[in-house]
């Protein structure tokens, strides 16, 4: 029976960049496992933050920490007092100099962890996970996504056999690699357990050589206007600015053939309303001027 892979790893190198930047030599490990206690002490210490991703990169004395999150200002707190109270505490236990940036997420309904946390605070909160799903798919599909399918499995309604249920709309192709898809396990403690909770987004297609560099934010996380137009710059006019050509060759325009204000637009419209109305009255007059004509005759006769 065919298991599917992690999408994210399935794609690092193709589209997808790692979440650990540096060259580890003979304490690959150590550095590894440093890594692990900076994001558990990042995520415990900003529950409510709203993180997504950290990417951490490493210098010969400085440690690099970028955290994307979709509330900045919780994580920044009043002042930049909350992020440096995390730099100074980071640099306890590291004994290195520690740097923090913040990359604010544009459309959190993109994004697939925070999808999931989303979903495990309403499944806490009592609510039904029904409910939760498929709200979040719509979100999800407003935002922008070409496709989103999220698995709930466990206890679900306090059910006394644990099952798992999926809802998807869209499409998300796991085996194409120029797929943007996003993935993320997230679980839910409620009072019958913990319920497992899978999401996958798909965010568009990638085209090209995308950059890998860690502070790359993905497509489907930009923002800005929605309402497309045209991409790119224009550039300048074949013929140069209108005020630079100089005058008119027939000089002024003079007024409008039909003398209105409303010009040949309102002229048409007028002549189509007069048609109209003739061919509506013509019959009966047709009609009223037959009536006329025998009418004397019936008398003659």
């Amino acid at each position: 029976m065919g298991q599917k892979v992690n999408p994210v790893g399935f794609r690092l190198g193709v589209i997808k960049g790692w979440d650990s930047n540096w060259y580890g030599g003979k304490d690959f490990a150590d550095k590894l496992v440093e890594d692990e206690k900076i994001r558990k002490y990042i995520n415990a210490r900003i529950q409510k933050g709203g993180i997504s991703r950290i990417v951490i990169e490493r210098t010969l004395k400085r440690i690099t920490i970028t955290i994307n999150t979709a509330r900045p200002g919780v994580v920044i707190g009043k002042g930049g007092q909350e992020v440096d109270k995390i730099k100074d505490e980071l640099k306890e236990i590291t004994k290195k100099d520690v740097q923090i940036n913040i990359f604010e997420i544009k459309r959190p309904e993109l994004d697939a962890r925070l999808v999931g946390e989303s979903i495990a605070q309403q499944l806490a909160a009592r609510i039904s996970f029904r409910r939760a799903m498929k709200m979040s798919i719509q979100a999800a599909m407003r935002a922008g996504a070409e496709g989103i399918k999220i698995q709930c499995g466990g206890r679900l309604g306090g059910a006394e056999i644990a099952r798992s249920e999926q809802y998807k709309e869209g499409r998300t192709p796991l085996h194409t690699l120029r797929a943007d898809i996003d993935y993320a396990l997230s679980e839910a403690q409620t009072v019958y357990g913990k319920i497992g909770i899978k999401v996958w987004v798909m965010r568009g297609e990638v085209f090209g050589k995308p950059d890998l560099s860690p502070n790359q934010v993905p497509a489907g996380q930009q923002g800005g206007d929605d309402r497309g137009g045209r991409g790119g710059d224009r550039g300048p006019r074949r013929d140069g600015d209108r005020n630079d050509r100089g005058p008119r060759r027939d000089g002024d325009r003079g007024p409008r053939r039909d003398g209105a204000a409303g010009g040949p637009v309102v002229a048409r419209a007028a002549k189509a309303v007069a048609t109209v109305v003739v061919k509506a009255v013509a019959p009966l007059a047709v009609a009223t001027a037959a009536a006329r004509v025998a009418a004397p005759v019936a008398r003659v006769t």
